[in-house]
């Protein structure tokens, strides 16, 4: 940290006060790089500058140049703007939840004709359904839903059709779509039936699949028997539960934790009817106090797409009043007894993950750091945190969309990942990523967006002065380098702002890091071009026509049906569709399709 800066900090520190509030630590460019709260903010800030820190505390350190706070009357209120401003800065030194984390459920419907499906959109209003799990085994709620779904002659259909399918044939299916005068009383069985086998309890189901196996061996049916007998065993593989259990119906999601070395491993049981239904595991670098980072931890788990409970159970080193103020739930620290030894199986649970996989983190943090520091001393960069680098992808040779991916110091931050569809009339690489990089920086200075440290560009000196031409029109300054293949397509150099050539050693760090950075960025933007392909071919090229949207989109596609049909078609026919200027160029699209 530089003299200046210490001295600013020193002079700061004297004037707050000893009280509750939330702070904002920024960096040299003014932007709020973590969000942090305390009962007494003289205490914690004075920690980060006077005390001895280490691991990602220290980059942390390193990056601040000042820090505000804000007073406030009690922790709930610091708690709340802790949240509040966390949401909307997204702080990279802030817990980063990882994005494939959210666990599916189990919905049976409390409509006049109920379904069973999974789901993992919980943000609908789902009040009136009935909701199981979560399944941290997707393959085990889909078989679960699959074996219901065989058993009960449930509704199938999303809407219900005019006549029968095949389903009703099948018998798994009562024909709601036909019949209505289907009894309540034969519904509400069903639902009563698969409500206590989704709460464990698979004697019914497995007592009626028991007597249909039987029937059909007597029968003579040895495939059908086959067949029900594979569903036993299915039911007894998926939906069997761990070996706790608590001999009562509890409800409650139980976090444990252990924490060494900066590094915090985290442990969360779903305990369903008294049984341990399964578990969720995080690592995560910290930079507060354990106490701290685990309720941040617990309010962005609940926030991210897991439906929250009516309990929770936490550690006593955990603040449950202040949690249950902010959830409004009821957050319990139970003293001895059967939830007091499966809390502290999590955090055993806890040491041991944490105690596998500790070498290896500690040793990609090592790698990083060390990939930052030769990459800024190639450079002659002060303090490289973010990186946006970009690549294009295509098909045939038209039809561009551009990918972004960020890293920061090194860690992909998928939040700010970002997609571009490009210009129809774009034709080759350096027009695409010409207009990709206007539209990113054009955004970034108009809406005071924070600009990264440096920009990466998956091309050589013919990329990096298509990129420098564009950030110049811009009045932007920002570093930019370009990876450099040799002829075995391999990285082997990068080209920096000044199209000068700067070797890379292929076994330093910095090469690993600039490959995993290039392969994340390619990857990206050919997943886009997957994606589209993968909702149909004729709808995806509609896509880059400008002034199609869905509504449009949906027209063009009754009326005509086909490519090859739309092809065909006159100015004046589709001109019956759309205004004349987006027939004009869709028609003028259709026909570079056909060159």
């Amino acid at each position: 940290m530089r003299e200046d800066v210490k001295k600013h900090i020193k002079e700061k520190l004297a004037l707050v006060p000893n009280l509750p509030g939330c702070y904002q630590m920024k960096n040299k460019d003014g932007i709020i790089i973590y969000v942090g709260k305390a009962k007494n903010l003289k205490n914690r800030l004075k920690s980060y500058f006077t005390g001895t820190v280490t691991g990602k505390t220290v980059m942390l350190v390193n990056d601040i140049v000042t820090f505000e706070y804000i007073v406030t009357s009690s922790e709930l209120e610091s708690l709340i703007l802790e949240i509040t401003l966390i949401k909307k800065y997204n702080p990279k030194y802030n817990i980063l939840l990882k994005d494939d984390k959210s666990y599916p459920y189990i919905e049976l419907t409390n409509d006049k004709y109920p379904t069973v499906k999974v789901v993992r959109n919980l943000n609908r209003k789902r009040n009136k359904n009935h909701l199981f799990g979560p399944y941290p085994n997707v393959n085990a709620a889909r078989r679960t839903v699959e074996i219901i779904n065989r058993i009960y002659p449930l509704r199938k259909c999303a809407t219900l059709k005019k006549d029968v399918c095949l389903y009703y044939h099948l018998g798994e299916c009562l024909g709601y779509c036909k019949y209505n005068n289907i009894s309540n009383d034969v519904i509400n069985k069903m639902k009563e039936e698969i409500i206590s086998f989704l709460k464990g309890d698979a004697s019914i189901i497995t007592k009626k699949i028991e007597e249909d196996m039987y029937k059909a061996s007597e029968a003579l049916n040895f495939e059908k028997a086959q067949e029900l007998k594979s569903m036993l065993d299915d039911i007894e593989i998926t939906l069997k539960r761990q070996k706790i259990d608590l001999n009562r119906k509890y409800n409650f999601d139980l976090f444990g934790f252990y924490k060494n070395n900066n590094y915090l491993s985290i442990q969360v049981f779903f305990i369903r009817d008294g049984l341990l239904f399964g578990r969720h595991k995080d690592i995560i670098t910290t930079v507060d106090d354990e106490a701290e980072e685990v309720m941040e931890y617990i309010i962005k788990f609940y926030e991210k797409d897991h439906l929250l409970p009516n309990e929770i159970v936490v550690n006593e080193n955990i603040d449950s009043e202040l949690l249950q103020q902010y959830l409004n739930i009821k957050a319990l620290i139970p003293k001895k007894g059967d939830i007091k030894k499966l809390l502290l199986l999590a955090n055993d649970n806890a040491k041991v993950a944490l105690t596998e996989k500790e070498e290896i983190l500690k040793k990609n943090d090592e790698a990083r750091q060390n990939a930052k520091k030769e990459l800024e001393e190639a450079l002659h960069i002060d303090n490289i945190t973010r990186i946006e680098a970009f690549d294009n992808s295509h098909l045939f040779g038209t039809f561009y969309v551009g990918g972004m991916v960020v890293f920061d110091d090194f860690i992909p931050n998928k939040d700010l990942y970002r997609k571009y569809k490009i210009s129809v009339d774009v034709k080759d690489d350096l027009s695409a990523m010409r207009e990709v990089i206007y539209r990113r920086y054009y955004k970034v200075l108009m809406e005071e967006e924070e600009a990264p440290s440096l920009i990466v560009i998956d091309g050589g000196e013919l990329q990096v002065k298509v990129v420098k031409e564009v950030l110049d029109s811009l009045n932007l300054s920002i570093p930019i380098i370009g990876l450099k293949k040799d002829d075995k397509h391999r990285t082997s150099s990068i080209i920096n702002s000044d199209l000068v050539t700067i070797d890379i050693n292929n076994k330093s760090n910095l090469f690993l890091f600039l490959t995993k950075i290039q392969d994340e960025v390619h990857r990206f933007a050919i997943s886009y071009h997957r994606n589209i392909k993968s909702k149909g071919m004729l709808s995806s090229l509609l896509d880059f026509v400008p002034g199609i949207g869905e509504k449009r989109k949906k027209e063009l596609l009754k009326s005509f049906g086909s490519l090859k049909k739309m092809k065909e078609a006159s100015l004046e026919d589709l001109e019956k569709i759309l205004n004349k200027d987006v027939a004009s160029n869709l028609y003028q699209y259709l026909q570079d399709l056909e060159n």
